[in-house]
Parts: C-alpha cells; sequence; structure tokens
C-alpha cells in the first residue's frame, strides 16, 4: 500500500498542474458574454487516437471500431532498408464496440511477443460550452503475452504473461482549431527480467510499476486534416543491474485525414511498440542523443515512420 501510494503521488503532481493549466486556458478561451450551454463540447479530437496514445473521445453509443497500426523500423539505416520500410515492423489489429453511451470495450492482437489486449474506456466528465471547460476519460487494458515457451524459461506460471495498464485523460477543445490533452499512467507488469544473486534472492533489472506522461495536441488544419504532435515522460526510474535500464520518452508528430467512417495518422517518432505499457517500458529509440548516469552515450535521432488506419459502422 506504501507503494502504491508513492506511486499515485508521483501520478498527481504532474497530472494536478496540468488539470490547471488546462483549466485556466479553457476558462480564458471561452467568452465571457456567451450564454452558459450544457451542450457538451464535439470533435475535441476526430479519433480514438493521437498518435501513439488514446483521446479522450468515446465514440457514440453503437459504434463498431476497426484499427489497424503499423510501425516501421528506425530510419539510421538509410537507403540500406529503406529508411526502416523493410525492417521488421511491428502491427496490431484491434476492435472496439460502444455498448452504451460513454463506455467502449475492445480487444487487439499485436506482432510484438504476441500480446492479446483486452481493454475499456469510459468518459467520466464531458466538456460543454461554456461551462466545464475539460473533458475526463478513464482508459483501463489488460495484455496477454501469448508467445510459445514450452520450457517455461520465460513464464514460469500463466500469470508471468500479464501486464496491466491504467490512465486518466484529460482534454480541452482550446479554439475550434486547437485541442490539448494530458494523460497520466501507471504501467504493471507481473514478471519483468532478473537474475539471481549470490546468496538466491531475485534482483530485477526494472520495477514492476512504472509511472509516464503524456502530452498531445491538435492543429485542425481544415475539415479533413489536422497536424498533431504527442510527447512521452517516462517519470519511474529503474535503478536497474544493466546499463540503459529506463526507458526513453518519445516525441512523434503527424497527419491526420479524417471522413466521416475513416481516420488516417501518418506518425514520425520514437515508438515501436504498440500496446501503452510496452512503449512506456521498453522504448529505447532515444529521440535526441544523451548519456547515461553511468556515462554512457546513448544515440538520438532513434525514429521511425508508422501509421494508424481507423473504421468506424454506425450499428
Amino acid at each position: 500500500m506504501t507503494k502504491f501510494k508513492k506511486y499515485l503521488q508521483f501520478m498527481m503532481l504532474p497530472a494536478s498542474i496540468c488539470l490547471f493549466l488546462l483549466l485556466s486556458i479553457g476558462t480564458m478561451a471561452q467568452d465571457s458574454t456567451a450564454v452558459p450551454s450544457k451542450k457538451p463540447v464535439k470533435n475535441t479530437f476526430e479519433s480514438n487516437w493521437v498518435l501513439d496514445n488514446q483521446s479522450v473521445m468515446v465514440p457514440i453509443k453503437g459504434t463498431l471500431e476497426m484499427d489497424m497500426q503499423h510501425r516501421f523500423g528506425t530510419v539510421r539505416n538509410g537507403f540500406k532498408d529503406f529508411y526502416g520500410i523493410y525492417a521488421p515492423s511491428n502491427i496490431r489489429i484491434g476492435f472496439s464496440y460502444v455498448p452504451m453511451e460513454k463506455l467502449q470495450f475492445g480487444f487487439g492482437f499485436t506482432k510484438e511477443r504476441l500480446q492479446l489486449d483486452l481493454n475499456a474506456k469510459y468518459a467520466i466528465l464531458k466538456q460543454t460550452k461554456g461551462g466545464i471547460p475539460v473533458s475526463i476519460t478513464y482508459f483501463v487494458n489488460t495484455v496477454i503475452e501469448t508467445t510459445p515457451d514450452k520450457d517455461n524459461l520465460i513464464y514460469v506460471t500463466g500469470g508471468d504473461r500479464m501486464s496491466y495498464f491504467h490512465q486518466l485523460i484529460i482534454a480541452s477543445k482550446i479554439t475550434d482549431k486547437i485541442s490539448l490533452q494530458v494523460s497520466p499512467s501507471i504501467s504493471h507488469y507481473n514478471n519483468v527480467e532478473g537474475v539471481l544473486d549470490a546468496d538466491g534472492i531475485v534482483q530485477r533489472n526494472m520495477k514492476n510499476d512504472h509511472v509516464a506522461i503524456a502530452f498531445m495536441g491538435r492543429y485542425k488544419v481544415s475539415d479533413k486534416m489536422n497536424v498533431l504532435i504527442n510527447y512521452d515522460q517516462p517519470i519511474t526510474q529503474h535503478p536497474g543491474l544493466k546499463k540503459n535500464t529506463n526507458p526513453n520518452p518519445n516525441l512523434s508528430v503527424g497527419v491526420e485525414f479524417v471522413t466521416s467512417a475513416h481516420a488516417f495518422q501518418l506518425i514520425f517518432g520514437n515508438y515501436q511498440g504498440i500496446t501503452p505499457q510496452s512503449n512506456n517500458y521498453f522504448n529505447h529509440n532515444a529521440p535526441f542523443k544523451y548519456t547515461t548516469a553511468d556515462g554512457t552515450e546513448m544515440k538520438g535521432g532513434m525514429f521511425l515512420i508508422g501509421f494508424n488506419i481507423t473504421r468506424l459502422w454506425n450499428l
């Protein structure tokens, strides 16, 4: 319980600051002469996704959604693998459905470690015109790694295959063109890599829990096109046994093209994982060159190309 409180404090500080900023900006952006209205603000974002993260949006009741997400290899090899296009890639295909207003359930399959994810999303609060300045949504998932392991060398028990992700999504449509979002999160892995020391005690390379925060923005160029930006910052430090144990931040930018039933996002960023806990825990693609605490020089510029395709049906 003490450990959970510590992580909760880690989350609440940046989340509280960002919530305060969004509330302040949203309030200033509203016309002081406008008559208060209870009508919810529409289209804070155009899709369930903002590049590598969930958006605050939950589709209307009866919406069936199919997601296809693809991440190529990094561009560092240049023409050798055509800037990552022909390098090993990661793919996810997912489906979700909204059985009632504000609540969405979904599942997906990811190539990386043959992950099966089950997820849910609930819109807690909706921004209103002249009233509530932010929308708040809660997202949660469970991931099962289905990689074969006949001799139980990786997974001793079924529980070792499980990981979990919780995220609070806070967003505000500042103007008709600009939307901002902040999303603190907690990831948990039941099983993390470790070794036995001389006394036979397991020494883990990473902690089981990881706290992070993501910042997103959208600029609406036209009714059919948006520019998106996303930054993910790890908060938890992992004093592991290996060098470069701590995950790197992610910086991604993209262009989104939308119709009433489709959204296509072209992405340039660092994350090659697709499930959020994989990205937050294991991202070793650094946007900028840096030096670790032990003096190791780490390469920057580890960017890659990706895309998200979303298709909606109203049932």
